[in-house]
């Protein structure tokens, strides 16, 4: 990655982030297992900086099993003790059993026959959709309904500004600011 290269400004002057918002931060992810898994990081991003979550997602994976879904609905008390005890990740209670939640209700999803990629895409009627090129805008109208619909299905740490910088990240709002080169990527 170059440094020469104009960036969104979050990711201006951190290499660290240059790979992240170059080859995936806007890419539109349409894998269910996958959109479940940057949603759970999204989560425990809250009140912390993305770079943290980057710097610690490898140990997230190990730590979750591959953030594979039957497996973590499964996850009683020693599950959650051993997760805090992890110091590779962020070790917040009610991060992790949110997480616990949010694998049943995906679970749950499925048993019902409804595909969580199909569901979430709907609210951008299957299409990404070109933002404002304003990556600290908290909010969007898909993010504060799909919020509501997730909650609805019973997942939890699911807010509206973390819904939307979820859409944002999975490429389902293009928020790339205007003088970015993957504006129009």
């Amino acid at each position: 990655m170059s440094d020469t290269l104009t960036r969104c400004r979050w990711a201006q002057n951190d290499p660290t982030q240059w790979t992240y918002h170059d080859r995936e931060w806007g890419v539109p992810v349409r894998d269910s297992r996958t959109l479940w898994e940057n949603l759970i990081l999204d989560g425990f991003q809250a009140g912390l900086s993305w770079r943290t979550i980057l710097l610690k997602r490898e140990a997230f994976r190990r730590a979750f099993e591959g953030f594979d879904p039957a497996r973590i609905a499964l996850y009683g008390e020693s599950d959650i003790e051993r997760l805090m005890a992890d110091s590779g990740i962020v070790r917040s209670r009610q991060k992790i059993t949110a997480t616990i939640r949010n694998a049943r209700a995906y679970l749950t999803m499925q048993d019902n026959g409804e595909d969580f990629s199909h569901f979430v895409w709907s609210f951008t009627d299957h299409q990404p959709i070109m933002g404002q090129g304003d990556t600290h805008s908290p909010r969007s109208a898909q993010g504060d309904a799909l919020s509501l619909a997730l909650k609805k299905r019973g997942f939890s740490f699911v807010g509206p500004v973390i819904v939307h910088a979820w859409l944002q990240a999975c490429g389902l709002i293009n928020d790339h600011e205007t003088g970015c080169f993957r504006h129009m990527a």
